[in-house]
């Protein structure tokens, strides 16, 4: 009479090292996932924080300053910062020095209570880990915010002085 050996000792080794990498990947990519969620609510936060500071001080300095203080983790440079004071009427399409109701031209003026300020973040999430990073590429996160100028800025410090 003639024995069959099976054998399954390796079987299980086979099946780990077959499933491994994808575990492993899938793991990862929810890690480079948490990050981009993070960097997404830091972006917004730091866009949030600089509005706040642009609906009170006029100054366009101190509105990036406190956006990227408050986006110190991803490393975000107040040039990246951008910040706009918009009319009423046109307030989704920025206005260029020649609109004679300019509220670039309003700053230390009573006036400038009636605009909009929209201060913008921006920032380039790169992943992490090679693979997803050369799957997805480069992502640009942004936080934009627009709220009502409450206060004309004056004093020493402000665009126009006293």
């Amino acid at each position: 009479m003639r024995r069959v050996f099976t054998t399954t000792r390796g079987q299980s080794l086979v099946e780990f090292a077959l499933i491994l990498p994808i575990f492993i990947l899938i793991l990862v990519g929810i890690f480079d996932g948490g990050r981009l969620v993070f960097a997404y609510h830091t972006v917004n936060n730091a866009a949030r924080e600089g509005g706040r500071e642009a609906i009170v001080n006029q100054t366009l300095a101190d509105i990036q300053a406190r956006a990227a203080q408050h986006a110190v983790a991803l490393d975000i440079p107040p040039a990246d910062v951008y910040v706009d004071f918009r009319c009423n009427s046109t307030f989704d399409c920025p206005l260029t020095p020649d609109d004679a109701d300019s509220c670039d031209f309003l700053i230390g003026n009573q006036k400038i209570v009636t605009c909009i300020a929209v201060v913008q973040v921006t920032y380039d999430y790169v992943a992490a880990t090679p693979i997803i990073g050369a799957l997805i590429g480069p992502m640009p996160v942004t936080g934009e915010v627009r709220f009502p100028v409450e206060f004309n800025c004056v004093g020493p410090g402000c665009p126009l002085g006293n």
